[in-house]
């Protein structure tokens, strides 16, 4: 038996079709069941509530194998902070998936090792986390992500409307990236894997690393016309959030996520280049970027 957290987020639910597809049986959690597609109730085990809650993960992992982990974003409005909700979020999901001899797969920043003085935000959280799932002795292998490629696509208006993209990020500086569908694609192969023990992280990445100017290069090229990189100082961007509704707290972590971004966090965990994953940014511009824009 699979357990897949997150079923309807963009991880999840591509792992979770994938899963289906090849006839294990499947488990998911689920806040709210009616939002699951048709599909998915029909072929999978659906346990009600949050994989937060210690009730809920331990009736979910009973006679499990492999539980897929992901902790889901906080309320954008009532946030604390990322670190405490990271880790009282996993604690007993860990601690259940020890005991019972479940192994782990999950999503975690790439970045091990770093030193960045501080803080990194939403980074820190997930390398914490990881360290956490890690010390109960739990059999897992550690997803070890960088930039999502679908985090641009939160841009597609501007892009379409203005031909700008527009983040934090240093312009000049490379930032590792990786299409949520390969994320996707490792995980469910490593559930599916009943071969593997111990502890291990799997770094991830695609083939290419590009600077943010790089990247505006290539949407101009799928796209057929100018879009330039502008890059938002820190400061503002923590402002636009906290006016926009995001609290305090998020709104600190997501620039400390940057910051560290910024000051080459992905770059301090090795990668093995056979590592490298399969979709490259141009190819994920033609098929993903491309259509979301003229939509």
């Amino acid at each position: 038996m699979i357990v897949i957290t997150t079923p309807t987020g963009d991880i999840g639910r591509q792992i979770l079709d994938r899963v289906l597809d090849s006839g294990e049986p499947v488990r998911v959690i689920a806040r709210d069941a009616s939002r699951l597609p048709e599909h998915v109730r029909a072929q999978a085990e659906v346990v009600e509530g949050s994989h937060a809650d210690a009730d809920t993960i331990a009736k979910a992992l009973q006679g499990a194998d492999s539980l897929f982990w992901l902790v889901p974003p906080a309320d954008f409005r009532d946030a604390g902070p990322a670190m405490s909700y990271y880790l009282d979020f996993t604690r007993a999901a860990a601690h259940e998936a020890a005991s019972r001899g479940v192994r782990m797969v999950h999503v975690t920043s790439l970045g091990h090792g770093h030193s960045y003085d501080g803080s990194a935000g939403l980074l820190a959280a997930g390398l914490a986390t990881g360290e956490l799932i890690e010390s109960t002795g739990v059999q897992y292998r550690a997803l070890a992500l960088p930039f999502f490629m679908e985090n641009i696509l939160r841009q597609a208006q501007s892009i379409a409307e203005q031909g700008v993209l527009s983040m934090a990020n240093t312009a000049d500086r490379p930032l590792l990236t990786i299409a949520t569908q390969d994320v996707a694609a490792v995980a469910a192969d490593l559930l599916l894997d009943t071969t593997w023990n111990g502890q291990a992280r799997v770094p991830l990445g695609s083939p290419d690393n590009l600077t943010p100017n790089a990247m505006a290069e290539i949407i101009s090229e799928t796209l057929g016309r100018p879009v330039r990189y502008q890059q938002v100082p820190l400061a503002d961007l923590q402002d636009q959030m906290v006016q926009s509704g995001a609290s305090p707290s998020l709104a600190q972590d997501m620039a400390d996520m940057i910051n560290a971004q910024n000051n080459g966090i992905y770059d301090a965990e090795p990668r093995d280049p056979a590592s490298a994953t399969a979709t490259d940014f141009r190819q994920w511009c033609q098929n993903v970027l491309k259509p979301a824009v003229q939509s």
